[in-house]
């Protein structure tokens, strides 16, 4: 249970922070406003989070499940990344429409799309509960018992703070390994509609190839609208519905930037690790990193072969090759720089100077203890990532599985109505597994990686029906020969006419026993039976040490910034727009702009053939309001950006906002050799990217065509 003690030391904390490195609370952030006064901003704390009036939160919003978005307007307009609007622009997507190619722009509010499944949070309020959580809780207890304590408590809290309410939810969440508790209460909107996206060779421009790079030239934008019921509550999708009425919304700076320019990143960053010890750290970039790498290097291959062959492939594979490859050039990155900053010896000499001053502590052994649970944990690890980056991403057992899952629950039923859910649910799935399949990429794809599942995964490991089918059809080549040509689920025709006029309990009889569903099934209880239970438990005990070593950190250095990592809850992040030299003899600046763009524009590749439209204007310097002088005294329109804010995923999308607090860019991603960022934070190398919120402009008007989007705009120079 955090003490008094421990609480004083959270506080404290916050006062000695670099201006790069931290994600802060927005309802702590009254601890960080003289920095970040000293450092040029110019408003207070109330006008970055406040409960009492309208203040930025109430402009910010989680987009979906993973990325964040910023109003723009008086009406509901929304700004986020093009990524992260990709999968809502390919499901409207087609040959014969193909949005993904060519862009989309609604130029009347009745030529918006609509997102089934798509919502946006903005979060109402939050606040410390950790004597409410652990209220209950006393000395001696087990695990499971103070467990228990936290789980009713914290069900408790959201109850009482979602009642009564259109659209609230909440979730409590653990901060410092359980040392702290917050409260997150949310107003969820689901009538989310796409208003505006620009071609892929603007919004995607450069592809993988400049993914995590820099300079980069990426118009990674989109535009969604939220709907309101006419009382500006959350509702399901209506025509009836209305533009929802924001309580405050981002105004937009025409004033651009320039190196050393103060800047805050206002977002949800998900996930970090920054005070994972030194096992931890080896685990990653010298096992887990290499080997999701190679496998996914395979996969990307196969697929970016078929993509290049066919429109229609292309349209069904790009938002899962984007997926695919955005993880896997993130943790080619990530390997590279912890090796490079030599993290896991710098962390090896931090926990021997610990394990020192800890000597007849209450926090004696924690580091012997955690070095030795990583060991017990290691081989549960390789197995997870193993079954995760092969058997699982066979999306015909993945489908099938799931599809004979949903067919379970309807045969079981005691309900027509129940299980005619379910029967809807399988048919939706279906439609939409379908519609972006492909089955050379899936089965090329299973005889890579279960291949490379049987040269790498020791034998000890390996499932019994891994052996068997091996033993009966000799390679993987075979096995995926019967799998594939077997199985009802490859053509959606042969599925449909198998199970066609069968009643539920029939119809799963009949694919359950599917190769495909066998074969999804088989390693799905491989993985939840034998690799699954052992790697939880020691997971848990590992996170249930750490928070012992949370409270140790902080009493061995009570000088040290310690801020609370990532989880996909509002943070602020400030910072400066600033270059870096990634190595000798080479400097980065800042800033990029539209010559970049022409210089990589290349009709040959798809990923760097920018739209004629944008040649044009090129040519003939046609920028209009959105031309600035650059370095050489010529007219010329920016791109991109970047700066020292700490950020992670999630913060995709996230308003990059200046002094005064307007908006001079969207956070799209970070520099390539900073993306160990997550684990350890280098303020020479970790620097953000952001899409300067002029090109975006100039996009929507001189590209688009949709000058109608700036009307709703506010500016300020």
């Amino acid at each position: 249970m955090i003490t008094a003690a421990v609480g004083t030391l959270l506080s404290a904390v916050f006062f000695n922070a670099k201006a790069d490195e931290g994600m802060w609370l927005p309802s702590l952030i009254s601890e960080r406003i003289g920095d970040m006064q000293s450092k040029g901003f110019r408003l207070d704390a109330e006008d970055i989070y406040s409960i009492n009036q309208a203040s930025l939160k109430d402009a910010v919003v989680l987009f979906g499940r993973g990325c964040t978005g910023e109003l723009i307007s008086g009406e509901g307009l929304l700004l986020t990344n093009h990524h992260c609007g990709y999968a809502q622009i390919q499901k409207h997507s087609s040959v014969e429409h193909d949005y993904l190619k060519d862009g989309f722009w609604a130029m009347s509010r009745d030529e918006e799309l609509p997102n089934e499944g798509l919502t946006v949070s903005f979060l109402d309020r939050m606040e410390d509960v950790t004597s409410a959580v652990l209220n209950g809780y006393e000395e001696g207890m087990t695990e499971a018992q103070r467990d228990s304590v936290v789980k009713a408590n914290s069900a408790a809290l959201i109850e009482k703070a979602t009642a009564g309410g259109k659209g609230l939810d909440a979730d409590v969440e653990a901060l410092y390994y359980g040392n702290q508790y917050f409260l997150f209460v949310y107003r969820v909107y689901n009538d989310i509609r796409l208003v505006g996206a620009p071609p892929s060779s603007i919004g995607k421009f450069g592809g993988d190839t400049d993914n995590w790079m820099w300079p980069r030239h990426t118009g990674d934008f989109s535009i969604f609208r939220i709907y309101a019921d006419k009382d500006n509550n959350p509702a399901e999708y209506s025509e009836d519905n209305v533009p929802y009425r924001p309580k405050r919304h981002f105004s937009i700076s025409l004033g651009g930037v320039q190196e050393g320019d103060f800047t805050f990143v206002y977002g949800f960053p998900g996930s970090t690790r920054e005070y994972i010890m030194s096992e931890g750290v080896r685990y990653i970039s010298e096992i887990s990193d290499p080997n999701k790498i190679a496998l996914r290097t395979l996969r990307l291959e196969i697929q970016d072969r078929y993509m290049s062959q066919s429109q229609d492939v292309r349209i069904k594979y790009s938002s899962k090759n984007a997926s695919v490859a955005n993880s896997w050039k993130k943790w080619q990155g990530e390997m590279r720089g912890i090796r490079k900053m030599g993290t896991v010896g710098k962390k090896r000499e931090y926990e021997r100077k610990f394990r020192e001053w800890a000597e007849g502590t209450a926090y004696d052994g924690l580091v012997a203890r955690l070095d030795s649970l990583y060991r017990i944990l290691e081989p549960y690890s390789y197995a997870s990532d193993y079954y995760a980056e092969t058997a699982w991403t066979v999306e015909l057992g993945r489908f099938a599985t799931g599809y004979s899952d949903l067919y379970a629950k309807a045969a079981l039923s005691s309900s027509d109505t129940v299980a005619e859910k379910f029967l809807k649910e399988a048919e939706r799935m279906a439609a939409s597994f379908y519609k972006d399949y492909y089955l050379p990429i899936d089965k090329e794809s299973f005889i890579a990686v279960m291949d490379m599942f049987d040269r790498n995964m020791p034998d000890g490991s390996k499932p019994e029906y891994f052996f068997r089918n091996m033993k009966r059809y000799g390679s993987v080549e075979v096995w995926a020969d019967s799998l594939f040509g077997n199985s009802v689920f490859a053509d959606s025709s042969v599925l449909y006419g198998t199970i066609a006029g069968q009643a539920p309990h029939d119809a799963w009889m009949t694919i359950s026993s599917d190769p495909a569903t066998e074969f999804g099934r088989e390693f799905r209880k491989w993985y939840s039976e034998e690799i699954r239970p052992s790697a939880k438990r020691i997971s848990d005990e590992i996170n249930l040490t750490y928070r012992d070593y949370m409270r140790g950190q902080m009493e061995f250095e009570p000088e040290r910034t310690f801020y609370p990592d990532a989880n996909l809850t509002l943070r602020v992040a400030y910072g400066s727009v600033q270059g870096y030299s990634p190595a000798d003899g080479t400097y980065y600046f800042p800033v990029s702009t539209i010559e970049g763009i022409m210089q990589k524009d290349n009709p040959e590749i798809f990923d760097y053939d920018v739209p004629e439209r944008l040649r044009e204007i090129y040519r003939t310097k046609d920028y209009g309001r959105w031309a600035v002088t650059g370095p050489d005294g010529r007219k010329t329109v920016p791109v991109c950006f970047i700066a020292t804010n700490h950020t992670s995923g999630g913060n995709s999308g996230s308003p990059v906002i200046n002094a005064d607090g307007n908006l001079i860019g969207i956070n799209f991603d970070r520099v390539w050799e900073g993306t160990m960022s997550d684990i350890v934070f280098d303020p020479d190398l970790c620097r953000n990217i952001a899409l300067d919120i002029r090109y975006v402009l100039f996009i929507i008007d001189k590209v688009a065509g949709a000058g109608h989007l700036l009307d709703e705009m506010t500016f300020t120079e």
